[in-house]
């Protein structure tokens, strides 16, 4: 293989590389902003400013990382960006989901208490006779 061979490769590699980072992983990623963005926007007047503004953003999100994914010139720099933008809005919503989660499941227990419904006694063994 002579080195114009092994540089069309790599470029071939790079221009994969780049589609597959400016096509579904840009989206996966502006859709991932746009549902942590529910958590992080201030609420507003109505409280519904913090749902609404990320979902009328998303075209500007997805298009400011498209371009950005797009025209870096360090490849390996816009995919570390991407994977950071990922995770991070993916652990807030993780977060948040579980901590909703964690307040639900007392609560439920303790509507059962109050309604009388209490979990049976565990059965003896002299019980049985």
């Amino acid at each position: 293989m002579n080195s114009s061979t092994a540089a069309s490769g790599s470029s071939r590699g790079r221009a994969w590389s780049r589609g597959v980072l400016a096509g579904p992983v840009c989206f996966i990623t502006a859709a991932l902003v746009m549902a942590g963005g529910a958590l992080w926007v201030p609420k507003g007047p109505a409280s519904i400013d913090n749902i609404a503004l990320p979902i009328l953003l998303f075209p500007a999100i997805w298009a400011a990382l498209f371009f950005y994914l797009m025209l870096d010139r360090k490849l390996g720099r816009a995919w570390l960006v991407a994977a950071l933008l990922c995770a991070g809005h993916a652990a807030l919503i993780a977060r948040h989901v579980l901590a909703s989660q964690a307040a639900i499941q007392p609560a439920s227990h303790v509507a059962k208490e109050t309604a009388g419904e209490t979990s049976p006694a565990p059965a003896t063994e002299g019980a049985e006779r």
